[in-house]
């Protein structure tokens, strides 16, 4: 049966609203319009702070660029009611689709109210739950039920045509707001005169109940011709209904014209493409009752007829003029297959499913065995790899029962007609076997020549991939992560097991592999208080349940003294820092499982924070940044479209029948979309050719692409039986931002990884990436002025630590997630391109690490020596150049600023020259200070924690670690050392060069007072810049005085 998507706004309500009636109040009402419906809510009389809590439901069709799918809340002042201004417009809110949800998943979020013009004076906020649901259709009411009862009390047949002929005139004159129809109103009525003799038979013994007959037109207030749902009060009371069939002639009247077009019976695909969503009742912009919101008011335009699908709405986002995905593989080079589509054979004489076998060149495939009904039926698509067009030339086709040959079909590969998309799909054809024992036998079958980009390829067999289980392209998506905040608040009725005064207690919370412990707590009377916020990380669907238990101290260990459990999918969700309500759960006895007891309560706060940004990467290779509450989306900025073409020279992985080999694929992600190409196999040069396409909210992201080896294939020369796990082959990383627009990158990068052994080049993968810009440029500039992170991570933000567990929980469960899908995408494949291992100590990564921040210094050291040589004229001519900039930034201090923005413009502008034009950033092996590290340290970096080295190694790795560890120390001493000479210089830790700095500031205050500035600044500048023949080559005063001022590493032990 099909479905109805619906869009229900709830309106709760308002805050902090402009008076508009001149006595410091308003009298709010809300206009919302969607899809070309518009509704409006009560006016609620003399509020800033209305409250309204009304539903409005909408239908939703498939998008449009007309409306752009935008929800439109507009809010104005009753003119009605009291005096006013002109102007009466208080604000509105515009959501696009994309920031709808299901049902469930909604929130109460308050949206500030936006500007009408650049003039308009606006305050306050709306608060509003915005939600879909899927509506089952009812199938349309057969026009039985109202005949059969005619026929038992009138009896009269024959003049049946009549009466609708009569009633059909002033129906259509109390309905002057119906859409116009090209049928005549007489055309209608006459199949439903024929219609209660043939249908009413069959339809006699079960009669739909009253509500789901077709409401009687009101004479008064005639509802239009499509509604969404009448209500009840619109609705004749069934015994009404029915007394109005008991009058003699004239019989009442046969359902409405509009539903003769309808048909009895639809699929549910069918249902949902071909209904038309009436759009509601217009309600009355003065109306101010409840009651009159779904009544007849105003009238608004009728929707437009499109389709209704759950894929193109709301999953979408409000940039309707970007595709999705491309229909053309541009970025790609095109590989020309021979598909060869099976699908069902006549007249066979054989009892048992046969199979078809197909022979192309050197390659040999069997079908799989037919399925038996009225004929033998494969349904089966083959493709196999044409590199060049005389590469294959003849393909014999056979049946076979399975070991008798029941005859064949030969073809002239040369023949064959080619087909390119968008070109319609080859119809099959069927063909006469030959040479077996089915003399009249007949193969019905379809081959052409296409390219990976038609239709039939993702499911098709693949002649390159055949020696793998699970070789077919994948797209897979990330669960729906949420932060799951529990508030342990406190206990009551606890119950000691001890007879000491004061017992521990502690909380113990438990959701799946995640465990978290409250800090113990010390209490007398058993009413122990924590106020602890313990963070899980939850995925969708909530189908577990959050355990606590408490837990005591015993002098023999942890006792536990009861259990709670509460299902996932009964905690509240939030989208912001607002407090929901907490609730008491009582503890029972987890020992005894037939018998209950109560054990104490626990008071706890429990929701789900879908402000947040769940992390599963590592913050600077992140490639999604937005909250997990759909709400709260930001439109997308573009779209990437990432090509991968292939490798080249990959090293072989694998050893097979003696032969080494590599069977290759690659993952790519971003944001939630994973894609995995097919597997090709044995070929150190393979080639996907395959296209892809991601939304891109953020351009500070980056996408990653890894390259692994298969083990779908086992390796026989070793007699390994078990399958091992998918090898890492090498990783790429491309930063959006890099990307120009509508700019094509087609490079070759090197697949670099790093091993126990050292750093191995494992081949080069071949990719091609274009960013396209959905929104205007100023508006993409804006985005790099925005927050990175949602808003809920600067109003209680969490700690670095609490983070990195976090983010390390949410890559083990999207990890776990799937490993479970089919194909499975293996577990150390997706740790391994979230970069879960990143944070392993390393004193290579100490070592990189130390050297960026050397490269990020030297800017400031050149800086430095420049000043030094500059003051000791070493270049005259600079040094005269630089006197006379100083007497003009000395004597015109408003060039300061703007000589210093022009100069970085210089330097800006001198480097653009050395951009990188072609090639974009990607892992350097020079950064990472991998082509120079030392054995010991990479067996180190790959050692498990806890380590399984031996105690030897282990106690020379530690005296190693003491020794840089003592370097360290002696950095942070003397930053130590210099930060408390400069606190000596004012609190008399040496009276004698205490008085000394203080006399000179007095002596420097009163010189400052009487001689101007700028003297001095010249005067100073002169002085520094003096030639060498004036300097003395000891050390100035001033850096002796400071170096004789004490500090308190005397005092340390």
């Amino acid at each position: 049966m099909g479905s109805i998507r619906k869009l229900i706004v709830e309106i709760v309500d308002a805050r902090s609203l402009l008076p508009k009636d001149g006595h410091g109040t308003s009298s709010p009402y809300i206009v919302v319009d969607f899809y070309g419906q518009r509704k409006r809510t009560r006016t609620v009389i003399r509020d800033l702070n209305p409250v309204w809590n009304e539903v409005l439901e909408f239908n939703v069709g498939a998008p449009s660029d007309v409306f752009g799918d935008m929800l439109e809340l507009d809010v104005y002042h009753d003119r009605g009611i009291g005096p006013t201004r002109r102007n009466n417009f208080l604000g509105r809110i515009r959501l696009n689709s994309g920031q709808f949800v299901r049902k469930g998943e909604e929130a109460l979020i308050y949206f500030p109210l936006e500007k009408k013009s650049f003039f308009s004076w606006i305050q306050g906020e709306i608060g509003l739950k915005v939600y879909y649901v899927d509506e089952p259709i009812r199938p349309p009411s057969p026009p039985a039920p109202p005949p059969p009862e005619k026929e038992e009390k009138t009896e009269v047949p024959v003049p049946e045509a009549d009466p609708p002929k009569t009633e059909a005139a002033p129906e259509s004159d109390v309905k002057p707001n119906e859409e116009s129809n090209d049928k005549p109103p007489e055309n209608g009525p006459a199949p439903t005169a024929n219609a209660p003799v043939d249908a009413g038979k069959q339809a006699e013994p079960a009669a739909p109940p009253p509500e789901e007959a077709t409401p009687v037109p009101d004479p008064v207030n005639p509802p239009p011709e499509n509604v969404d749902k009448p209500l009840e009060s619109d609705l004749p009371p069934p015994e009404a209904s029915a007394a109005a069939t008991v009058p003699p002639p004239p019989p009442p009247p046969p359902p409405p014209p509009a539903e003769v077009p309808e048909k009895p019976v639809y699929s549910e695909f069918e249902t949902v493409h071909k209904w038309v969503p009436p759009p509601e009742r217009m309600a009355s912009m003065n109306s101010r009752s409840t009651s009159d919101i779904k009544m007849a008011g105003f009238s608004a335009p009728q929707p437009i007829s499109r389709q209704t699908t759950t894929e193109s709405f709301f999953v979408g986002d409000s940039s309707r003029g970007m595709p999705i995905e491309r229909s053309t593989f541009d970025l790609v080079e095109k590989m020309h297959y021979l598909f060869i589509k099976v699908v069902k054979a006549r007249s066979l004489p054989t009892n048992t499913p046969p199979i078809v076998k197909i022979s192309v060149s050197n390659c040999h495939v069997k079908s799989k065995p037919a399925r038996k009904t009225s004929l033998f039926e494969w349904d089966q698509t083959f493709a196999f790899v044409r590199e060049a067009p005389e590469s294959l030339s003849t393909m014999e086709i056979e049946v076979w029962d399975p070991h008798v040959f029941l005859g064949g079909i030969c073809f002239d590969v040369t023949e064959i007609p080619i087909r390119d998309p968008p070109d319609s799909p080859l119809a099959p054809q069927w063909y006469r076997l030959e040479g077996g024992g089915a003399h009249h036998g007949d193969l019905m079958l379809a081959t052409w020549v296409g390219t990976q980009a038609d239709e039939a390829f993702s499911d098709a067999w693949k002649s390159d991939t055949a020696a793998n289980v699970s070789s077919r392209s994948k797209i897979y998506l990330s669960p729906k992560l949420w932060y799951l905040r529990a508030t342990v608040i406190e206990a009551q009725d606890i119950l000691p097991l001890t007879t000491l005064r004061e017992s521990s207690f502690q909380i113990k919370a438990q959701l799946g592999f995640q465990v978290l412990k409250t800090k113990p707590t010390v209490s007398r009377n058993g009413s122990p208080t924590w106020n602890e916020d313990l963070i899980f990380v939850a995925a969708e669907p909530f189908s577990d349940h959050l355990v606590f238990s408490l837990e005591t101290r015993l002098s023999k260990g942890t006792a536990v003294l009861g259990m709670t459990g509460i299902p996932l999918v009964s905690i509240e969700r939030r989208v912001d820092d607002r407090k929901v309500v907490s609730r008491w759960f009582s503890f029972e006895d987890s020992s005894s499982e037939e018998k209950k007891s109560y054990r104490g309560r626990v008071h706890l706060r429990l929701c789900y924070d879908g402000g947040y940004h769940v992390m599963d990467e590592s913050a600077h290779v992140c490639s999604d940044f937005r909250p997990t509450a759909r709400q709260l989306w930001k439109p997308p900025v573009g779209t990437v479209e990432l090509g991968i073409v292939g490798c080249k020279n990959l090293i072989p992985m694998k050893t097979i029948n003696g032969k080494g080999t590599t069977d290759a694929y690659s993952v790519a992600k971003y944001g939630q979309k994973w894609v995995r190409t097919r597997t090709v196999s044995d070929s150190l040069d393979p080639r996907w050719n395959e296209q892809y396409t991601w939304r891109v909210y953020d351009p500070c992201t980056v996408l990653t692409l890894g390259v692994f080896d298969s083990s779908g294939v086992q390796d026989q020369s070793s007699g390994k039986d078990a399958m091992r796990q998918d090898y890492r082959i090498g990783k790429v990383r491309l930063r959006i931002s890099t990307l120009q627009t509508g700019r094509v990158y087609r490079n070759t990068y090197p697949l670099l990884l790093l091993t126990p052994t050292g750093l191995k080049k494992m081949g080069d993968i071949e990719i091609a990436a274009r960013f396209v810009r959905a929104i205007p440029t100023f508006d993409i500039l804006q985005v790099y002025t925005q927050s990175m992170l949602p808003l809920m991570h600067h109003i209680k933000p969490l700690g670095v630590v609490q983070q990195d567990l976090l983010r390390n929980v949410a890559s083990k469960i999207v990890a776990q997630h799937l490993s479970r899908s089919e194909p499975p995408l293996p577990r150390e494949v997706v740790l391994y391109m979230l970069d879960a291992d990143t944070h392993v100590f390393s004193m290579r990564k100490v070592r990189a690490n130390w050297h960026r921040i050397i490269n990020v210094v030297t800017g400031v050291i050149d800086v430095v020596r420049w000043i030094e040589d500059t003051s000791s004229w070493k270049n005259p001519t600079a040094t005269l150049l630089v006197h006379a900039l100083l007497v003009m930034l000395v004597w015109f201090p408003d060039l300061i600023v703007p000589t210093l923005a022009f100069y970085l413009f210089v330097i800006g502008a001198w480097n653009y020259r050395f951009r990188s034009k072609n090639t974009l950033p990607h892992l350097d092996a020079k950064i990472s200070q991998a082509d120079l590290v030392d054995r010991d340290e990479l067996d180190e970096e790959f050692d498990t924690m806890p380590s399984s080295r031996s105690p030897d190694m282990i106690r020379a790795r530690y005296d190693k670690l003491r020794t840089l560890g003592a370097r360290v120390q002696t950095v942070l001493g003397d930053f130590a050392t210099q930060g408390e000479r400069m606190q000596a210089l004012v609190t008399w830790r040496d009276p004698r060069a205490t008085g000394i700095f203080v006399g000179l500031c007095f002596i420097v205050a009163i010189v400052l007072y009487l001689v101007p500035s700028k003297m001095v600044a010249m005067a100073a500048g002169f002085y520094y810049l003096r030639h060498p023949m004036f300097r003395d080559r000891m050390p100035s005063p001033a850096l002796n005085f400071f170096r004789r001022l004490p500090s308190l590493t005397a005092q340390m032990l």
